[in-house]
């Protein structure tokens, strides 16, 4: 009998173990380079955690603090596939890749455009709800979130940067 529950348990963490091969999650949207700096003290005084909804874009037209230009793209910055965003939703501070993964898969890279608290895909019409901090599809038209990136947080400066 106890050589029996041995050999269950043994079968069980083997099938376990290999169940969890290749689950790491890949996006459609291509890994492009991101470096942003965002000190909310200086330049971005209203972008902080407790202002909800609050959003900043990055594009080649340059930062954009809740659509309303502030400051043009630095040398040493890289916006990602196309554009990022990092918006203060109900878990904090977040930031995505704005390109549509639908269109990404499909060869087409659609900077999706804000429209808070979610992102709207122009070609597509997929929609991407931020207020959670997950960016999950509303329309079921894609079945990717957008592509998250990393934000580091340096006393009043914020690193946004591609995740490993």
């Amino acid at each position: 009998m106890q050589r029996n529950w041995q050999l269950i348990v043994f079968a069980g963490l083997a099938a376990l173990l290999c169940a969890c091969q290749n689950t790491t999650f890949r996006s459609s949207v291509p890994a492009y380079p991101v470096h942003a700096e965002i000190h909310t003290t200086a330049l971005f005084p209203d972008f902080r955690p407790e202002n909800l909804n609050a959003y900043i874009t990055v594009t080649k037209e340059g930062y954009k603090e809740n659509g309303r230009f502030v400051l043009p793209l630095r040398v040493t910055d890289a916006y990602g596939y196309g554009g990022l965003v990092v918006y203060v939703s109900l878990n904090g501070y977040v930031a995505f890749d704005l390109a549509c993964p639908n269109c990404a898969a499909k060869g087409k890279c659609m900077t999706c455009v804000m429209d808070e608290p979610n992102v709207n895909c122009p070609e597509c019409g997929e929609q991407y709800n931020l207020l959670d901090g997950y960016a999950f599809p509303m329309n079921g038209i894609c079945r990717e979130t957008l592509r998250p990136l990393l934000i580091t947080v340096q006393g009043d400066k914020l690193i946004i940067t591609q995740r490993r």
